[in-house]
């Protein structure tokens, strides 16, 4: 048994300190919209100039034209604002997001970030945003399954795919656990479906336990 991606996403979506200021990847973490409750104070901001996002929209409340970096239908909360994409970066890169939450090649333990090229010669690049909010959000929190489909873990001692940035994730949330990129080592918590030692005889990062 391991978490489907909402559920990984309202594990997300519940660490977001209340009142910040957030980014949502493209992928996976555009659902970290849904599971945000009202009363979080959270404040979504997209980097095709938007503040103050909500859910995702469904059925009628589609409007084509309000959309998120990802070209996903979305919805708009009171006192959402509209910007153009070099106020937007200006955002993204001044500093002036708490949290931003990525999708992931792979993370290395010393907290770099792979995310937008895998390196394959018809590998198609995409890095968007994600080198600018990578440096510019205080924290970096990323969602992905902990292992690719070949079995081969994420979570890697170096990356072997080109960076998107360099000692700038702090937490890891994956499908079996959720990870702390410490300055003392990485450290496993609500693991799902595996134990402790199947989880460190998988992984060649060594692991702390919470």
């Amino acid at each position: 048994m391991s978490l489907s991606r909402d559920q990984i996403a309202a594990r997300v979506a519940n660490d977001i300190p209340h009142g910040a200021y957030v980014n949502l990847g493209i992928g996976q973490p555009t659902s970290v919209a849904d599971h945000l409750p009202p009363a979080s104070g959270v404040v979504l901001h997209t980097e095709n100039g938007l503040l103050n996002m909500g859910p995702a929209a469904r059925g009628e409340d589609i409007d084509e034209d309000l959309i998120n970096a990802g070209k996903q239908p979305v919805t708009e909360l009171p006192g959402s604002s509209y910007f153009d994409s070099a106020d937007s970066f200006a955002m993204m890169r001044g500093g002036h997001l708490d949290v931003c939450v990525l999708g992931a090649f792979q993370v290395s333990a010393e907290g770099d970030l792979a995310n937008w090229h895998t390196g394959a010669p018809d590998a198609v690049p995409a890095v968007g945003g994600a080198m600018d909010l990578a440096t510019g959000a205080r924290s970096v929190f990323v969602m992905m399954t902990l292992f690719a489909r070949d079995g081969a873990p994420k979570l890697v001692p170096r990356c072997t795919y080109p960076l998107t940035g360099i000692g700038c994730v702090d937490r890891v949330y994956t499908d079996v656990a959720t990870f702390e990129l410490t300055a003392d080592g990485v450290v496993a918590r609500d693991l799902v479906g595996i134990t402790p030692t199947e989880l460190a005889q998988r992984l060649e990062v060594p692991l702390l336990t919470a």
